[in-house]
């Protein structure tokens, strides 16, 4: 009886079939490579943004997975990995949290992000600087943190917890305005008297929320202007309710999910708030007293008209969406000697979470330049 003869392993590996897996293989990692290489190529970015402390604090890390993550098909691909998990796990993903059935919650607002360091001792820097410098130019600052919504719909969270930082770090962050002799609006007991001042899957506030917050914001702001103005404005409320996207679902990528498959969508009865203008077309109106700086809290639900119409005079808004806590400050500062002479006060507005945040690469650059 023959004995098997042993094959050889450096032949085996060289078989038609083998070849042709390797071959095939070898084509799949070239063309995620090319993939790779033309989305890096694309991607925009600031050459700081790139700095090593960008990569400890995850920053550069999140911009090139954003960069590198979209293939063709994945979007769907995603859309349906979210609805499934949503149904059956009633999971909404790391950034979107549900506490109450259909109430939904920021995680950043729950718990601090890691790799902090001193971001909110280096803010303190510069709200310091900066009221300084506003002051400087006989120029007033009120500044306004819009408290979380997992603080004031705390009944709404249904067992969701919210760390100890979180919870003392405006009282903390108002003592230091307070000793500063900062002017500040402390929104939260305007808030706490609203059965609802929030949306319930967004994390801002709806129109009851911002009339409260800019009556709050005017009864601070109105001795430092000297009084109220003359502006009138005029409101309109639509007649009946329309579905409203809220940025939470969209975070959880289930802004296209099916009925069932998602949070309910809210229904809004639409209002707007606006000047009345007394002149024709050309009319610009009374310059500017009033400028706002803020995040995206400050362009929903009419927020900024709202305040003018408390104060009698419209406010020139240059809130930006995504600011956190000094977006609009940076631009308005970078352009501050085209501000028109008119301006006496500046409502700084941020929410109460981006002071938890770590520090963005504006801020950083910011701290660097201080005296």
């Amino acid at each position: 009886m023959a004995t098997p003869t042993p094959s050889d392993p450096a032949a085996d590996r060289w078989r038609p079939g083998h070849r042709a897996f390797a071959l095939a293989i070898g084509l799949v990692l070239a063309a995620g490579c090319a993939w790779g290489v033309s989305r890096l190529v694309r991607l925009q970015a600031d050459p700081a943004g790139w700095a090593p402390q960008e990569w400890v604090d995850g920053q550069a890390g999140d911009r090139l997975n954003k960069a590198l993550g979209h293939l063709p098909g994945q979007g769907r691909a995603d859309l349906w990995a979210a609805a499934l998990r949503y149904r059956w796990l009633g999971d909404l993903g790391p950034q979107v949290a549900e506490g109450c059935p259909g109430w939904l919650f920021y995680r950043d607002g729950l718990r601090p992000q890691p790799a902090q360091g001193d971001a909110f001792a280096q803010r303190l820097k510069l709200m310091r600087h900066w009221t300084g410098q506003l002051a400087q130019a006989g120029i007033r600052t009120l500044v306004v943190a819009v408290p979380d919504k997992s603080r004031i719909q705390h009944a709404q969270r249904c067992g969701l917890a919210v760390s100890r930082p979180m919870q003392a770090r405006l009282d903390t962050w108002q003592q230091a305005l307070a000793a500063q002799g900062v002017p500040y609006a402390d929104l939260r007991p305007a808030l706490a008297t609203l059965p609802q001042p929030y949306f319930r899957t967004d994390v801002h506030l709806n129109a009851e929320g911002a009339e409260a917050a800019a009556d709050r914001v005017a009864r601070e702001a109105l001795p430092l202007l000297g009084g109220r103005g003359t502006q009138a404005f005029e409101q309109q409320r639509a007649a009946v309710p329309e579905p409203r996207m809220g940025d939470l679902i969209v975070l959880a990528g289930l802004e296209h999910a099916p009925e069932g498959w998602r949070p309910a969508i809210e229904q809004v009865v639409p209002e707007t708030v606006r000047p009345v203008r007394a002149g024709g077309l050309l009319d610009d109106g009374p310059q500017a007293e009033v400028l706002l700086l803020g995040d995206s809290n400050g362009l929903r639900s009419d927020f900024a008209e709202r305040l003018g119409r408390q104060l009698g005079r419209e406010v020139w808004n240059q809130s930006r969406d995504g600011g956190y806590f000094s977006g609009a400050m940076l631009a308005a500062l970078a352009g501050q000697r085209q501000w028109p002479a008119s301006v006496r006060l500046v409502v700084w507005q941020f929410s109460e979470l981006s002071l938890s945040l770590p520090l963005s690469a504006g801020e950083r650059r910011a701290i660097d330049a201080l005296p």
